[in-house]
């Protein structure tokens, strides 16, 4: 259905109150997103009632198997918002306290986790599925993240760099902002995947580029207000007194013997941050001015993805082509995009086919040449100036 005929009711602009003509049939199942932080609670449930050391990976099976299966069943959104409702729906609080209250979860979560591979009677192999249980909700709290740092709210945006200090990405506040927003889909942005380019070859090549690039940003910020790149104004050096303050305090409190559990976690959430990242973009180049300059990013420079289930767990992360023209909208306020390339599945399947590259290449190579007639000096090669 379209999002004309969909629904019932509107969105009062100035109060957010429901009025007659559309409605947000996801808002009340945005909730189950937060199912991903508690997952480190769900997994020892599970393990203690059905004695498999399995289901230490609960956090992963969400995400990787039930979601999947949940969208196929599901099937597409097909619902957008119209404009005559953004204004009230970017102002509805319900939204946001559903994106806040991932951050206690995440941190109780984390807690309890390092308790577990403290003192619970857990095999090397268990600890390793619960590490990857926790590092699902790093790698989705840095979407989470994602989220809060583009808005203009201060709260918002120290609870974005509260949420990357346990996965040790806080230069991704300044980075994702200030540098793959104007450079995505050229090649001068180290997070957009070429064409033929491995996930595993472009992984060390996002997160190190990344790195680099936030550095550069920050210090020259710095520079034009007259401080020092040493200033305590510094976000990157505040991410990672954050991050290092944290590891040090969970680290005292379970042990020294955590600490591996604590980077395994970490590494884990970044694969699955950087493999997202991966996807969004491969092959895709902006189109030139007469100048050679690139044009403003457009919906077309994204692959977007419809699939209903996965979006609930990535906060419409997957509306990726709307967030990138308009990146100012809060997640229930992306529509969907028809016209830009789209990607035959939601992230949660396409991340386990990037990690495959002949797969991959086998899904996607003929939809990036579709896309553009086969002409490949429109796509974003490695030989791409």
């Amino acid at each position: 259905m379209t999002a004309d005929n969909d629904a019932h009711h509107n969105l009062h602009p100035e109060s957010g109150r429901i009025a007659h003509t559309w409605w947000d049939r996801k808002r009340y199942w945005w909730p189950l997103g937060l199912l991903i932080p508690a997952s480190p609670f769900l997994s020892w449930i599970l393990v203690e009632h059905l004695h498999l050391g399995l289901f230490w990976a609960t956090g992963a099976w969400i995400l990787l198997l039930v979601v999947p299966v949940v969208d196929l069943v599901a099937g597409p959104d097909g619902q957008s918002p119209p404009d005559s409702v953004i204004a009230a729906l970017q102002n509805d609080r319900y939204y946001r306290w559903c994106t806040y209250l991932f951050v206690p979860l995440q941190y109780a979560g984390l807690v309890f986790a390092a308790w577990c591979w403290s003192y619970a009677p857990m095999a090397t192999g268990e600890k390793i599925a619960l590490a990857m249980t926790v590092g699902v909700v790093a790698g989705v709290g840095i979407n989470a993240a994602h989220e809060l740092g583009h808005k203009s709210d201060n709260l918002e945006r120290r609870l974005a760099k509260i949420v990357l200090a346990q996965s040790l990405y806080g230069h991704f506040y300044v980075e994702h902002n200030h540098g793959h927003h104007i450079k995505v889909a050229t090649p001068h942005d180290p997070a957009s995947a070429r064409f033929g380019e491995s996930f595993w070859m472009f992984l060390p090549r996002s997160v190190i580029g990344g790195l680099k690039s936030a550095w550069g940003i920050e210090t020259a910020r710095l520079r034009r207000q007259g401080k020092t790149v040493l200033s305590p104004a510094n976000n990157i050096l505040q991410a990672w007194a954050l991050s290092a303050a944290l590891y040090t305090i969970v680290t005292v409190t379970f042990g020294w013997q955590i600490l591996l559990w604590l980077l395994l976690q970490a590494a884990a959430g970044i694969t699955f941050l950087e493999a997202a990242n991966y996807l969004e973009h491969y092959g895709l180049l902006r189109a030139r001015r007469n100048d050679d300059s690139f044009v403003k990013a457009r919906p077309e420079d994204s692959w977007n993805s419809d699939h209903l289930v996965s979006n609930l767990f990535l906060y419409q992360l997957q509306r990726h082509s709307d967030h990138h023209a308009n990146p100012r909208l809060r997640y229930q306020s992306l529509r969907s995009a028809p016209a830009a390339p789209q990607l035959p599945a939601g992230y949660a399947v396409m991340i386990v086919c990037a990690a495959v590259p002949p797969l991959w290449r086998t899904i996607m190579d003929h939809r990036v040449l579709d896309y553009y007639d086969n002409n490949l000096d429109l796509v974003h090669t490695k030989a791409t100036r």
